[in-house]
């Protein structure tokens, strides 16, 4: 027996989506991902190949280039948000995570700066064990990462009401 569809069951409805990219973020690292970018070039052309594929906002952290660690240090944002800014029509959102490991003045510090249309905000503090990826991955790119991975057996991701 043969299926019959009217054209009703048939037709798509046409329907606007919103696209979110975080080309790169605060849990990964280089050992987890050759594909990860790390380095203001890479973010900035992971960005760019992400809004040409669609995105419409992007979501951004920055990372150390010498050690792949996330950082909010505002000169490294300036190495790569003109660029994005420059070569994609994308909602620049600027994350206020950065990493469980700064303090809340330090992580809203690009925000607070470059003052994007959109800011990602983590309500409320949360425990952030990355420890289990200790499993999964022997072998570390940068120094640090196995320390880092180690010390969230006993992280809290601290958002407060006074922020401190």
């Amino acid at each position: 027996m043969g299926l019959i569809m009217t054209y009703s069951t048939m037709k798509k409805e046409k329907r606007k989506v919103i696209i979110t990219c975080a080309v790169t973020g605060a849990i990964h690292t280089s050992s987890m991902s050759p594909y990860l970018p790390v380095t203001p070039s890479e973010i900035s052309d992971a960005a760019i190949g992400a809004a040409e594929a669609g995105a419409s906002i992007l979501h951004l952290h920055a990372r150390d280039p010498e050690n792949g660690r996330p950082t909010q240090d505002l000169s490294v944002f300036e190495q790569f948000l003109p660029r994005i800014k420059q070569l994609t029509d994308a909602v620049i959102n600027i994350t206020t995570g950065g990493s469980p490991h700064m303090t809340v003045q330090e992580r809203m510090l690009p925000a607070t700066t470059f003052k994007p249309e959109v800011a990602s905000l983590n309500m409320g503090s949360m425990n952030f064990g990355l420890y289990p990826m200790l499993d999964r991955f022997k072998n570390f790119t940068h120094a640090g990462e196995r320390e880092n991975l180690e010390k969230s057996r006993d992280l809290v991701f601290k958002n407060t009401y006074p922020g401190y």
